[in-house]
């Protein structure tokens, strides 16, 4: 407790912070790190987990070979996805209805249907169509070569993981470009620019603080999602090759930990990236943090001040109130004022 100055020298002690206590919080976050404790000890000691499995195939070159071919997958099928996302944005922004329409089309077909669905169908386009043909409509093709041959297994996981990632990124880059507010864009055609100028120097990066959030969730989405490629089939992925392994040695659970250690590696990863990507497209824009160097500043004001009626706070931002000065009296007109000088003299 602090004591404050007061007219007439005398002290007025000041306002005593007293912390508030949350013992059922305290008592609840006991209780959860003993069942993580507890949690922990079972998993180290029940051999149905076999720890010295799940070391042995962790770097096995089988896995990790797999884990490449999983990030390939993921990488590629997101760039394709990124870009023909933002073009069915673009498209769903168009006043043209047609062009309208057919984005809407298309994201009302790959959001609808599972994607499991999806790779299945991709899985049988050698069957659907048995050759690719290129050249002028009902005319004898220029060239021709087998869909089998032209299309493996790795490029249609690719392209069916990619085409229905793309629904869901359109809709995230529209929401993020819907989100600047239409007076950028006017301010943009006042100073001249044209429509890519504007787009790419005051829309794009006002809207990037909206679209990278869900944007990283749907590469970790992505991530895993990879998994489902055995419905092509593409049996070179993570999940699908550890399963296969475990089929051989019968040892399903330490595999199926290796597979989920990975798959946990390259999210943290992406999560580390995500979060210096949100940091710098939300510079300037709702600093949460407190600023502790005005909190230190304010919060130094203490002692006896000359002069002052109140100071209200103790160890925290301090509030001063200075007194009320006296009123001044009105000036009253003198005899000597002349008619000119005077209100009175103006009627």
């Amino acid at each position: 407790m602090t004591n404050t100055a007061a007219p007439g020298g005398k002290t007025e002690p000041g306002i005593k912070a007293i912390r508030l206590r949350h013992p059922w919080r305290n008592t609840f976050a006991v209780v959860l790190l003993l069942l993580v404790a507890l949690f922990i000890a079972d998993a180290a000691m029940r051999p149905a987990y076999d720890w010295p499995a799940v070391g042995k195939y962790l770097f096995d070159q089988r896995i990790s070979q797999a884990a490449f071919v999983t990030l390939q997958l993921t990488v590629y099928s997101m760039v394709i996805a990124i870009i023909l996302g933002v073009t069915l944005a673009i498209m769903r922004l168009s006043p043209n209805p047609v062009v309208n329409s057919m984005a809407w089309v298309y994201l009302w077909i790959f959001r609808g249907t599972p994607v499991y669905v999806q790779l299945a169908f991709w899985g049988l386009i050698g069957t659907i169509y048995q050759s690719i043909d290129i050249g002028l409509p009902f005319t004898e093709p220029l060239v021709s070569f087998p869909t089998r041959v032209a299309l493996s297994a790795f490029i249609l996981a690719v392209i069916g993981l990619a085409l229905n990632e793309a629904a869901y990124m359109a809709e995230i880059v529209r929401a993020g470009l819907l989100s600047v507010d239409s007076g950028q864009e006017e301010a943009a055609k006042a100073l001249g620019m044209s429509w890519f100028q504007t787009m790419v120097r005051v829309v794009v990066p006002q809207s990037m603080r909206v679209i990278i959030p869900p944007a990283g969730n749907e590469v970790i989405s992505m991530l895993k999602t990879t998994s489902l490629v055995v419905a092509i089939p593409f049996t070179l992925e993570l999940y699908t090759r550890s399963r296969d392994i475990a089929a051989i040695t019968f040892e399903t659970v330490p595999m199926l930990i290796v597979a989920s250690i990975w798959y946990l590696f390259f999210t943290s990863i992406l999560m580390v990236g995500q979060y210096f990507l949100e940091k710098r497209f939300a510079r300037g824009i709702g600093d949460r943090r407190p600023n502790k160097k005005a909190d230190d500043a304010t919060s130094s004001i203490t002692g006896v001040t000359t002069g002052v009626t109140h100071v209200v706070g103790s160890g925290q931002p301090t509030v001063v109130l200075p007194p009320q000065l006296p009123r001044e009296t009105p000036p009253t007109d003198s005899p000597t004022d002349s008619p000119i000088d005077s209100p009175k003299g103006d009627r």
